[in-house]
């Protein structure tokens, strides 16, 4: 009988990995554009892609590795996908062309995409049955921990020394994470040991059929996040609301660290509707209050309420896309999950900019809040109101 206790040395160093990679991505995400536009005079728009193109490098690893990796072994996977992800972290030493640097960055997306599929697929086989939400939410403090300080440090880093040492702290965190990975113990997780039968690579495997309803819901919120991740800046500057926002994030970061330890108890023990419907009429509200916003206190109290709305689904649709599917199938659940989450947040400001011109800051803000209520429908359509079907077929590994 699989052990109840959470907090064992691997699931800290699973976390710790995953904080690691998170650390290295927040790190070179807000200097890279900088980066490329100071050393080599790249356009806005270059610099853009340079920042972009290692979103799409990332999906493309997730896509791949998500069929792979219970069949070649969590741990292998993982600690492949660290040993690349530590070598394209030092090619960026080596790229001396614009056309060198988007390379890179691609290939160091591709490395993210199967190093963290990797670790996530580990720390859902690692958290007791029981206690899947719970486990999700304290892991994925983690990557808001490198959220909240990995810009912190790469903006500082760039301010008083060079990019050079930017580069030098990533492989130094990327080495670290390698060393950590192969501390960890994993139980037997070859898929055939599983029930998984053998494998074979095929384009109906590149997505988990189970997981697509709820993580289309995740898309669905992560776009809601997106508008603020990267119009909140702009927005602020046009209401001269510019030194609340300079903490908004700290603001959204505390409120997640709060609780989304408290959720993920919840969803385990009551169901996913006691939290996903809950957190999506508070984002809601905390998206309205952005869109009326007109002083500090009313902008940092949105960033609270987002943080416990968004913050939590994000958390709490992880640990349901793992929960609906057998045991054998967790890594490509994983993987389905995080391409839907990636496509949101990486081409949703996209979107969401070509609709700014015509809707302005606040516009969009209310559209947001509205698009939060519709995700509680969406929700119900595409997962509540089939949930005790799902569970059942997972319990019987079909």
């Amino acid at each position: 009988m699989q052990s109840t206790r959470l907090w064992t040395r691997d699931f800290v160093i699973v976390a710790g990995v995953n904080f690691f990679l998170s650390l290295v991505f927040y790190m070179l995400i807000v200097v890279i554009g900088a980066y490329a536009i100071r050393e080599y005079g790249a356009s806005l728009s270059l610099a853009g892609l340079v920042a972009g193109i290692f979103v799409i490098g990332t999906l493309l690893g997730r896509l791949v590795i998500g069929q792979l990796v219970d069949a070649i072994g969590r741990k292998k996977t993982l600690i492949i996908g660290m040993i690349a992800f530590a070598i394209t972290t030092c090619l960026y030493f080596l790229s001396n062309s614009i056309p060198a640097l988007i390379a890179v960055r691609f290939m160091h997306g591709l490395a993210l995409g199967v190093a963290s599929t990797a670790v996530g697929t580990a720390v859902a086989h690692i958290i007791p049955q029981g206690r899947k939400a719970e486990g999700i939410g304290y892991y994925s403090l983690s990557t808001t921990l490198a959220s909240a300080s990995g810009p912190f440090l790469g903006l500082w880093m760039m301010q008083h020394l060079n990019f050079n040492w930017v580069f030098v702290a990533c492989l130094a965190v990327a080495i670290v994470g390698l060393l950590a990975s192969i501390r960890l113990q994993m139980p037997e997780d070859m898929a055939a040991r599983e029930g998984g039968g053998g494998f074979e690579f095929t384009l109906g495997n590149l997505l988990e059929a189970r997981a697509i309803p709820i993580a289309v819901v995740t898309f669905l919120c992560c776009l809601c996040y997106a508008s603020v991740l990267a119009f909140i800046n702009a927005y602020a500057i046009e209401l001269d609301l510019v030194a609340a926002a300079s903490v908004f994030f700290i603001v959204y970061s505390a409120a997640v660290l709060c609780s989304r330890p408290l959720t993920g108890r919840l969803l385990d023990r009551k169901g996913s509707k006691f939290v996903v419907y809950p957190c999506c009429v508070i984002l809601a509200i905390g998206l309205a209050m952005l869109a009326s916003a007109r002083s500090d206190a009313v902008l940092l109290v949105a960033g609270a309420l987002i943080g416990l709305g968004y913050g939590n689904l994000q958390s709490a649709m992880q640990a349901i896309a793992i929960k609906v599917v057998a045991p054998n199938r967790m890594g490509l659940a994983t993987s389905t999950f995080y391409i839907f989450l990636d496509a949101g947040l990486g081409f949703g400001p996209y979107l969401l900019g070509l609709a700014i011109s015509q809707l302005g800051y606040r516009n969009l803000y209310w559209s947001m809040a509205v698009l939060a209520v519709v995700c509680m429908l969406a929700f119900y359509l595409l997962h509540g109101r089939h949930v005790a079907q799902l569970r059942a077929r997972a319990e019987q590994g079909a």
